[in-house]
């Protein structure tokens, strides 16, 4: 950085006076006629600068300034603190008049030697102050990087009313302007600049382009740089820069190209700028084109591109590509910088790639970064989350110079691995060191606690963070309770806290939303999702994408399919997950026509489609039956967009296949599946057997699961009532014997349904909410005359026995509790069971929507049903 302070000019003395020998009875110091200012310089080429500061007690004639400010430039050589005070206050002794000069030199003394503060104070106590002076304390504050101060200096210098900012001292302005994104600061200068004729001054001139450019004035960035007289790469460079900041990449690259076309070259500052702007938006294909294009143009890329892409791929989950770049900038020669290697370790922290990451730490060591702070926090963070904790301690000891990130991180490295007694002990010790705990030290202390179930410890340290430890309580304060509280399924403490943090005016994050909205992912919690919904538009989050994507999730699993098509419509922007939730909400309520229509409207905007849109969209065409559409679906997806097929793609199509009644299509697609076909592929062959009435190939199915849960109770539960159909004696098959008690405490059927803002629970057999006589009278009425309209094949099994729980499944007391207890019959029942709901209890449930006219909604193990007018939107397949 260049000095804001003119330099002295050198005095040659015109003699050297020499030191006469020393006496043998008189020591250096005692007589002072030999103090001089020769003598003084000469203490001071010998090392002993304290020594000559000292002497000048014993000056008796006044202190030439050529040599207070060698004295001067030898303390900032020095860089001791100490010595520049004992400089000062001697220094004070011989200016009796106001010196701007020697006060100046004494104010970069003091900055160069890192003390803004003395730096400040000598200035302050300037009794006159030129233009050098506060040249001096604006660069000084600018070297620092603190904006704001500069800009309150030049306001401090401007009522002052005796100096005028130069085109030197303008340009530190400006960038501090730009960079705390002061405009109207900027555009007072702009106009002092016009006014006093220094607009010709290309240097100025940038640092103004630059102002609006930061600031995101971009149309008066753009106007002035074309009334600019002239212009060079820095020009360029810093409305490019402008743009990409603002996100509008394709003009930067417009005028990245026009640049050229004016015949000037890019150099590596242009580069760098598009680089890590296209490695920032996602797009590293494209910035790891540009870089190879920038060799091929001769310009060699620097470090900072290097750094730039490395961490834009880091930062957009293709983390192999990432590590792989660190390797090829080695070996091109480029030395990584500290940034370089944070970049390197963040991959290998989100892999959990120990050994990467090891070989990225030996690299730190032979580069001399083996005690840096931030590479040094960056390898406590990686070895805490690869569960190397011993290796993180080691690194944690190394670094000498520790600040509040690097406790942080040593200390979140024992929370997340349970060990919080010691990250305890931490947590003192750095208030030992003289550390205070900031909130992200509190909130990693109530994050592993209430995580590891110490749920009394959390709460305390909770409440603690302000009354004892000073620290005000964020967003993600209660954000850390209530993910601890969703992590061990306490959903109703956690809707608490998110009522208790609005109760206290804080405001959520979308953060705070994503925890809180899987609490309400089911059918009887959708007056609590609607409540969490007006919460977000209170706080204005609806814009977030992934905010207004976890809605439409969550109100489709509330069975309102109706608000998650609303929501989507209203989106301002949107992204594949987006068109994908609405996709799965729709093949959920069985709405097979509108994910069909979805999706070729999503292609049509040139969305790309990815492994979850292909498994919604082949469900879609199996609810509709459409076999042959399906089949050129998934040859779209493995042959079109190479997307090799996963376990849920397989799922679906045997679900195609089998809600189309082709067994034997469903069984060869299964045998030419490369994958090993596990509990959800036997899972889906079963369901189409039985709903086929394929006793024999159901059995096989059924096997097949229980080789893989051989103690899965209702498994075994569903293949005796096979053997049953079969006629095969249960002691003459080969299926593991489970134990007579194991049947009968096998899964018992819950049922649950909101009433009155209360759940209720129902459970097989219990008749306690309802009167017994009263109960099955209604059923029995509904069921009159009415004849069973089951699937003409269809092999009718289920998880529980009636006769073994006492007669009555619990969704049918549900039911009966939703309508007989009320004195009108409610237009929509929304329930949820823990079982596969049975063929009875499902045609009953289109009895009672029929009868009653009101739509049920009941979320079993398996799918969700709606039933409305008498019909499932299921199509009788679960």
């Amino acid at each position: 950085m260049e000095s804001l302070i003119l330099p002295c000019k050198t005095i040659t003395p015109s003699k050297i006076v020499e030191i006469p020998p020393k006496s043998k009875t008189h020591s250096r110091n005692t007589s002072p006629k030999l103090i001089n200012d020769a003598y003084l310089k000469r203490l001071c080429k010998l090392g002993q600068l304290s020594a000559a500061i000292s002497a000048l007690d014993s000056c008796s004639s006044t202190v030439r300034h050529s040599t207070l400010s060698y004295l001067i430039e030898s303390c900032v050589d020095s860089n001791s603190l100490d010595l520049c005070h004992k400089l000062h206050a001697r220094a004070k002794k011989w200016m009796h008049e106001p010196d701007p000069f020697l006060e100046t030199k004494l104010v970069g003394m003091f900055a160069k030697c890192g003390s803004l503060d003395d730096a400040f104070k000598v200035f302050d106590e300037m009794r006159e102050r030129n233009l050098y002076a506060w040249s001096a304390v604006i660069g000084a504050f600018s070297r620092e990087k603190k904006w704001g101060d500069v800009v309150a200096l030049f306001y401090w210098m401007i009522e002052d009313g005796d100096v005028v900012p130069d085109y030197y001292m303008l340009p530190k302005i400006l960038q501090a302007c730009g960079n705390c994104g002061d405009v109207e600061t900027g555009e007072l200068i702009h106009g002092m600049v016009i006014k006093r004729g220094l607009n010709g001054d290309l240097r100025v001139n940038n640092s103004i382009l630059s102002v609006y450019a930061k600031c995101g004035r971009l149309s008066s960035a753009e106007k002035f740089f074309h009334g600019m007289l002239a212009s060079d790469r820095v020009s360029w460079n810093a409305l490019i820069k402008g743009y990409c900041q603002a996100g509008n990449i394709a003009e930067a690259q417009r005028l990245f190209e026009f640049m050229q076309e004016k015949g000037l070259e890019p150099d590596v500052v242009t580069w760098n700028v598009l680089i890590s702007s296209y490695s920032q938006l996602g797009k590293c294909d494209v910035a790891m084109k540009l870089m190879t294009e920038m060799e091929t143009r001769g310009v060699r890329p620097d470090v900072c591109t290097w750094t730039s892409t490395i961490l834009g791929f880091a930062q957009n989950n293709r983390r192999f590509e990432a590590l792989n770049l660190f390797r090829e900038m080695i070996l091109a020669g480029v030395e990584p910088n500290g940034i370089t290697l944070m970049s390197a370790i963040l991959p290998c922290s989100l892999e959990k790639d120990i050994r990467k990451g090891r070989e990225v730490h030996l690299v730190a060591i032979k580069l001399g970064y083996g005690e840096d702070v931030l590479v040094g926090n960056s390898l406590v963070d990686m070895y805490s989350k690869c569960g190397k904790l011993e290796a993180a301690r080691k690194v944690f000891d190394m670094i000498s110079d520790k600040d509040i990130y690097t406790w942080n991180s040593m200390i979140a490295g024992y929370c997340q691995s349970g060990y919080c007694g010691i990250a305890d002990d931490l947590f003192k010790q750095m208030q030992e060191f003289g550390v205070l705990p900031n909130v992200v030290t509190w909130n990693v202390m109530i994050t592993g606690y209430i995580h590891n179930g110490d749920e009394d410890q959390a709460l305390d340290l909770f409440y603690m963070m302000e009354t004892n430890g000073g620290v005000k309580r964020d967003t993600a304060s209660w954000n850390a309770l209530i993910a601890g509280y969703l992590h061990h399924g306490q959903k109703d403490k956690a809707l608490r806290i998110f009522r208790k943090m609005q109760f206290y005016g804080v405001k959520p994050n979308a953060i705070t939303i994503l925890s809180i909205l899987p609490a309400c992912a089911n059918l009887i919690a959708l007056r609590k999702l609607k409540e969490i919904h007006c919460c977000v538009l209170r706080s204005n989050l609806e814009s977030e994408v992934s905010v207004a994507n976890s809605l439409i999730d969550m109100y489709a699993k509330c069975g309102s399919v109706t608000y998650s098509r609303s929501i989507f419509a209203a989106m301002p922007s949107m992204d594949i997950i987006t068109w994908n939730t609405l996709a799965t909400a729709y093949v959920l309520h069985g709405c097979s026509s509108e994910a069909i229509e979805l999706f070729e409207r999503m292609r049509k905007l040139g969305y790309k489609p990815n492994r979850s849109t292909f498994a919604s969209i082949i469900s879609a065409y199996g609810l509709a039956k459409k076999v042959d559409e399906g089949k050129r679906v998934f040859s779209l997806m493995t042959e079109e967009y190479h997307i090799l097929p996963c376990l849920d793609h397989c799922v679906a199509m045997v679900n195609l296949y089998g809600r189309s009644g082709k067994l034997d299509e469903a069984f060869e697609f299964i045998r030419g599946l490369p994958i090993e076909l596990g509990v959800s592929i036997w899972s889906a062959v079963l369901t189409a057997c039985r709903r086929q009435g394929n006793v024999r190939l159901a059995i096989h199915a059924g096997e097949r699961l229980l080789e893989l849960e051989p103690d899965n109770a209702s498994t075994q539960r569903l293949v005796l009532q096979l053997y049953d159909l079969r006629g095969v004696s249960r002691d003459s098959s080969k299926m593991k014997r489970p134990q007579t008690k194991k049947l009968l405490t096998g899964p018992i059927g819950c049922s649950w349904i909101e009433g009155r803002n209360t759940v209720h629970a129902f459970v097989t057999g219990d008749f306690s909410q309802l009167d017994g006589k009263c109960m099955h009278s209604w059923i029995a009425g509904i069921e009159m005359n009415t004849k069973e309209s089951k699937h003409q094949d269809m092999v009718s099994i289920q998880e529980e026995e009636e006769k073994e729980t006492g007669g009555i499944h619990s969704e049918k007391l549900a039911l009966a509790y939703a309508v007989i207890k009320c004195r009108q019959p409610p237009r929509s029942i929304r329930m949820v069971k823990n079982l596969r709901m049975c063929d009875h209890c499902h045609r009953f449930g289109k009895l009672v929507s029929s009868k009653y006219g009101c739509e049920i909604y009941v979320h079993d193990s398996i799918c969700l049903h709606h039933f409305k007018q008498g019909v499932c939107s299921c199509g009788d397949y679960w």
